[in-house]
């Protein structure tokens, strides 16, 4: 067997993607129906609110009667729909 050797991979095998897509997906279909959610972050914490914007690096939470937040994707552990 052949060896690529720039990507020590086998020749003729396909590359794994590294995202599905489906993360954008869903934060477009969260946006679109202004979906309320809540935001377990890796300190424990909870926020609640919804996704206004997001980014490869992180989401806008709005939050009403709070200041709105840009969380890193990095601090969140799951958020999900309330």
């Amino acid at each position: 067997m052949n060896d690529n050797k720039s990507t020590g991979r086998p020749e003729g095998k396909p590359r794994v993607t590294e995202s599905t897509l489906e993360e954008i997906r869903y934060l477009r279909r969260l946006i679109e129906n202004r979906t309320a959610v809540r935001v377990r972050l890796t300190s424990n914490e909870e926020v609640e609110g919804t996704v206004e914007y997001y980014d490869a690096a992180f989401i806008r939470l709005t939050r009403s009667g709070a200041p709105n937040l840009f969380i890193y994707k990095h601090d969140i552990k799951y958020l999900y729909e309330i």
